[in-house]
């Protein structure tokens, strides 16, 4: 029965859960109970706690960004863009974004993949910076079209990011691919792929471009006023 008392842990994570307890300290006490029940002593479990926490702290920076990111929207982040974008002339939704997709796509071929990003970038900066751009293009935006643009802001930086960093040679993508082929007895080099993987990238931001030109296009006829039919009044 002793064997099965560091499994505490689980049962206490359970109930922690299913009493909607804070998940952190349902964790920690937890990772207590069970290191006790093991009979180590509680500094040497905290000790452990510790080291993990130490070891792995490049994960938990992470979540640093969205706090910082939140505090910049309060104090009018959203709105200095829409200001830079709205003194620019001949600024466009396609042409901003196009301008993205290509940063987007050399940064992350260089590794830089966590540079921008939907939750850094896109929706704190280009989205708003786009729907402005839009704005002057049409001179108001109805819901419909305010989401669309959104919608393909939000494309852009998947696009840019998913054909992009498969030209870096350490990408995970790329090594899987690399190790895939091994199993069929095929030797490539990371380089061989990555070589390889620049035309799609190209291919990716003309099809793209494209699309946002397209974007640009649409946008300018519903600047148009529809023509009012004239009718004869009989004599």
């Amino acid at each position: 029965m002793m064997h099965f008392l560091p499994l505490i842990g689980i049962a206490i994570v359970v109930i922690g859960f299913v009493l909607r307890f804070n998940p952190l300290l349902v964790v920690t006490v937890a990772a207590l109970a069970t290191g006790i029940a093991a009979g180590f002593d509680l500094v040497k479990v905290v000790a452990a706690l510790g080291k993990a926490f130490n070891d792995n702290r490049y994960v938990s920076v992470i979540w640093i960004v969205l706090p910082v990111i939140g505090l910049l929207e309060r104090y009018g982040l959203q709105q200095r863009a829409r200001t830079l974008i709205a003194g620019l002339k001949g600024a466009t939704t396609g042409k901003l974004l196009l301008a993205y997709l290509g940063i987007r796509q050399i940064t992350a071929a260089l590794g830089l993949t966590s540079v921008a990003g939907h939750a850094q970038t896109v929706r704190p900066l280009v989205a708003p910076m786009a729907e402005a751009a839009a704005e002057q293009q049409t001179g108001n935006l109805d819901d419909a079209t305010r989401e669309k643009v959104k919608s393909y802001a939000a494309a852009t930086d998947n696009v840019g990011l998913f054909f992009g960093e498969d030209i870096f040679i350490a990408i995970a993508s790329i090594l899987l691919i690399k190790g895939t082929f091994e199993t069929y007895g095929i030797e490539l080099a990371p380089l061989q792929l990555s070589v390889w993987a620049i035309p799609t990238a190209i291919l990716a931001f003309l099809i793209h471009g494209a699309r946002l030109m397209l974007l640009d296009r649409t946008l300018r006829r519903m600047a148009q006023p529809e023509p009012v039919a004239v009718t004869e009044m009989a004599p």
